[in-house]
């Protein structure tokens, strides 16, 4: 199983949620349980319409944690 990277956002209205490895696939929600929640279930379906479509998978890119200063 791959773990790929997510980047969270906060906007006015909740938050927002991409997976830069998984272009196109994202979620919104009003908290950050439900976008995450959200966006399990987003990133389950987008690799799975790969695997029917017989896209290659992407390696999972590597982040580190990055703080503002």
């Amino acid at each position: 199983m791959n773990k790929f990277p997510v980047l969270f956002e906060k906007s006015s209205t909740g938050y927002g949620a991409y997976a830069p490895d998984l272009p196109g696939c994202v979620a919104t929600g009003r908290t950050l349980e439900e976008t995450r929640a959200r966006m399990a279930k987003a990133m389950e379906m987008h690799l799975h319409s790969m695997r029917e479509d017989g896209d290659t998978i992407p390696e999972p890119s590597h982040f580190e944690l990055l703080e503002a200063v």
